[in-house]
């Protein structure tokens, strides 16, 4: 509950998170702070933060509850891989990764699989809600992990700008590229800011901000507003694009996606998610063949 409270900022969101009230919130608390010896809640107007005291133990919270998690694993760290797992991807990474590793584990090991974009497996994540995240972010917008959960690279791939084919021009650095199409109307991503603060990071190195005007999570959706004259925007260069498409690759600054395997601190040794984290480095190093 101290960790959560850190995290959320307030007894009621604790209280909504897990299911109880903020009354017992309190009372836990209250508890907490007798053991610690410490006072670890302090008043800030109507509401309560925690003092440097509760941010140290809730540090500590992290630690120890990895801990627990690990001491589990220790019951049977021999068991034969088995069991459900709740794994989520945002849509390339699950055909790039996810529907492969169905092929390549053993009859006991199941995957539930869920299509998420990065900000909703990670809040997930948070309230142990997944067991392995496939996330994305930019060299240009990296994602700060929160200290609950560690990550593993998994691909690397290079972006470029989505423009009609006609008005693609000469080859260019980003910043050149980028303000040949300052007074176009530009697409990002519907569920995920990642790409949006790419464009606002170039252009703003280019000296000038993008006018958003549209937001599309699908990249053949990209593609259709870009044959249909209403922008441009970022799309993977190492993906074939339509006829009247062009993908003009970025350098200087280059835009590269970073995928990751994402899980929970101290969970990576439960048999059924190592056999997964496991599986998944040997589909990285067979490559996409």
């Amino acid at each position: 509950m101290l960790l959560e409270l850190q995290r959320l900022g307030s007894m009621r969101a604790v209280a909504h998170r897990m299911h109880t009230t903020t009354s017992t919130v309190s009372q836990q608390l209250g508890v907490l702070a007798r053991e610690a010896g410490a006072a670890l809640l302090e008043a800030d107007g109507r509401r309560v933060r925690l003092t440097p005291a509760g941010h140290r133990l809730a540090g500590h919270a992290v630690t120890v509850l990895a801990a627990i998690d690990a001491a589990r694993l220790d019951l049977d760290p021999d068991a034969t891989p088995e069991g459900e797992l709740r794994v989520a991807g945002y849509a390339t990474a699950v055909r790039r990764f996810l529907l492969p590793l169905l092929h390549a584990l053993q009859p006991g090991v199941r995957l539930l699989i869920n299509e998420y974009e990065p900000e909703e497996a990670f809040d997930l994540l948070e309230r142990d809600g997944l067991d392995l995240a496939l996330t994305y972010d930019y060299n240009l917008a990296p994602h700060a992990l929160g200290p609950t959960v560690s990550a593993r690279p998994l691909d690397a791939t290079r972006w470029g700008l989505g423009v009609p084919a006609v008005e693609a021009g000469q080859p260019a650095d980003a910043l050149t590229i980028f303000r040949r199409f300052a007074e176009h109307h530009w697409i990002v991503n519907s569920r995920n800011t990642a790409d949006e603060r790419v464009v606002g990071t170039i252009g703003s190195l280019a000296g000038f901000a993008p006018l958003v005007r549209h937001r599309a999570d699908s990249l053949d959706l990209v593609e259709d507003l870009i044959l249909a004259g209403q922008g441009v925007g970022l799309l993977p260069t190492g993906r074939p694009a339509r006829p009247g498409v062009a993908v003009v690759e970025l350098a200087e600054p280059a835009v590269v996606m970073r995928t990751f395997a994402v899980t929970r601190r101290g969970r990576d040794g439960w048999p059924p998610l190592a056999l997964c984290l496991r599986r998944l480095a040997e589909l990285v190093e067979c490559g996409p063949g």
